[in-house]
């Protein structure tokens, strides 16, 4: 992680709560503290998160996150698309190391961070790619698909349902706004032929502010009809690379 006394940021989180203990296995604890430290210092720093997110590190972030891994399957596969700096899918990985997590990231020093973190707290269960969601389609699918704030329901499913196995679910974090998404993207639901989605709240009594999720399965699992994979022609290869290079910039 980053010395503080060079960048001016924060070298620790603030301290971890008791409540931790509630959501992460005992043995765990030590992983979500050391993450803490990460996000608070060298996620500051490479402008994943905000300085003032700090103070509220556990509560608005990684204790909200964790609260998700009540509506995930005990085993399996996760991707969590834009996973920026490993919210939800790092924190799912440290709760659970039953699931195998893909963290999808296309920004390259946001993957360089998770890429460093997942190595430091020696996280076996976490492959990290960076790319966009959709150029995951046709190759390969998952048990769950997460995301957070990432994009309004209509778009989130466009891109994340094409990765989810026909058994699997869109399982989403979402704000107090997702009725009024799902009414909105109710065209996307029925184009891609998804089931009712249905909307839980995580972590009462956990953390103060609410967390509110949204789970989206296939209406029917046995007519699912995933995209083929394509390959890019070579006007696609040249504006992926054009666009990938303002990305870095």
């Amino acid at each position: 992680m980053t010395d503080q006394t060079d960048h001016g940021a924060p070298s620790l989180p603030p301290a971890m709560p008791d409540t931790a203990g509630r959501v992460f296995p005992l043995e765990r604890l030590p992983l979500a503290e050391r993450y803490g430290g990460w996000l608070a210092d060298d996620g500051v720093v490479r402008g994943l998160i905000g300085p003032r997110e700090v103070d509220r590190l556990w509560d608005r972030h990684i204790l909200n996150c964790a609260a998700l891994a009540a509506a995930l399957p005990e085993s399996g596969t996760v991707a969590d698309v834009g996973s920026g700096a490993g919210l939800p899918g790092l924190v799912v990985a440290i709760v659970r190391p039953s699931l195998e997590v893909t963290l999808i990231e296309p920004l390259l020093r946001r993957t360089t961070f998770l890429s460093e973190v997942v190595a430091d707290l020696g996280l076996a269960n976490v492959e990290v790619v960076r790319g966009r969601a959709d150029a995951l389609h046709g190759h390969r699918t998952f048990d769950v698909v997460t995301s957070r704030a990432v994009a309004p329901l209509g778009r989130l499913l466009e891109w994340s349902m094409p990765l989810v196995a026909p058994t699997g679910a869109l399982v989403a974090m979402k704000g107090s706004g997702i009725a009024a998404e799902i009414e909105e993207a109710r065209p996307v639901l029925d184009k891609l032929g998804c089931a009712e989605p249905s909307i839980s709240e995580l972590g009462s009594g956990l953390v103060e502010s609410t967390t509110l999720c949204v789970r989206v399965a296939w209406a029917d699992p046995a007519k699912v009809s995933l995209p083929s994979a394509r390959r890019p022609t070579g006007s696609a290869k040249k504006k992926r690379r054009q666009r990938d290079r303002r990305r870095n910039a």
